[in-house]
């Protein structure tokens, strides 16, 4: 085959559909808010520009105006750009490429006591909260039941507390919000209670939902042969930080904190 027809032909391939080639890596990366991106198409300076991707997963693009390439890969929105030029009549051929000049939005951080905390990535644009805490290994068996989301939407400062288990215990599936890039979760440790004295197994233990007094003898192992169950005292802070002392009824809630001490019976 004579050189300049090989060379043909290897252009055709190259620069066809997008463009020119890319990494296969990046060409992976899918864009979200916050992306920063460089667009060129080949013999047109006019038409290159270094756009951000705004939180609607969109850009503005001479000629063409606003294009959503929030959730698709470089690849699909080079294609995207390419058709909205050819269809428009501005470009009969264009090749597009673009290229990613900061990683910024696609990300959401996971902290506290999750699975595997850390930065992930935004596979898809309509990612929901249970779906990012599922990819850092969901809440560990310390954690709290309740995560925050710290981030922005629409340019405001955005912060919602989720109940998680009750997304599916009482049907609250919209409270299961959209993450967005540049998110923050942050999952606490689950509360707590502390119980000493003629128990079996005295020492701090989580609280579980609904939790009575009673209940949490049980999980503590019970009284001891020198305990009784109706020889308790707890102490708890009242709202204005004032340690209360009570004797708890064994159906009375126990709350975050609480100190259960189990006396000894004298008879």
């Amino acid at each position: 085959m004579p050189f300049r027809i090989w060379l043909a032909c290897y252009c055709l391939i190259v620069f066809s559909g997008s463009g020119v080639a890319q990494d296969k890596s990046s060409a992976d990366i899918t864009l979200g808010s916050g992306d920063l991106i460089r667009i060129v198409v080949f013999q047109n300076p006019d038409l290159t520009v270094e756009t951000r991707v705004s939180e609607s997963g969109t850009v503005t693009y001479p000629l063409l105006g606003s294009v959503k390439v929030g959730g698709l890969t470089l690849d699909a929105a080079e294609k995207q750009i390419a058709k909205g030029l050819r269809d428009g009549g501005f470009v009969p051929q264009p090749q597009v490429n673009i290229s990613l000049s900061q990683i910024l939005g696609n990300r959401v951080s996971i902290l506290g006591m999750v699975g595997k905390p850390g930065r992930f990535p935004l596979e898809t644009f309509n990612t929901r909260l249970t779906d990012i805490l599922a990819t850092a290994g969901g809440i560990s068996p310390g954690g709290d039941d309740s995560v925050i989301l710290i981030g922005s939407r629409d340019g405001k400062p955005f912060r919602k507390e989720i109940d998680v288990p009750s997304l599916y215990l009482d049907s609250k599936r919209d409270d299961d919000v959209v993450v967005s890039g540049g998110d923050i979760i942050y999952v606490h440790r689950a509360p707590v209670y502390y119980i000493y004295g003629e128990v079996q197994k005295p020492g701090s233990f989580r609280i579980e939902r609904g939790m009575t007094v009673q209940q949490a003898l049980v999980q503590a192992g019970g009284p001891s042969a020198r305990g009784l169950e109706r020889w308790l005292r707890m102490h708890r802070r009242d709202k204005e930080g004032q340690l209360v002392e009570s004797s708890p009824e064994l159906f009375d809630p126990v709350r975050p904190n609480d100190v259960i001490y189990v006396r000894e019976s004298f008879f």
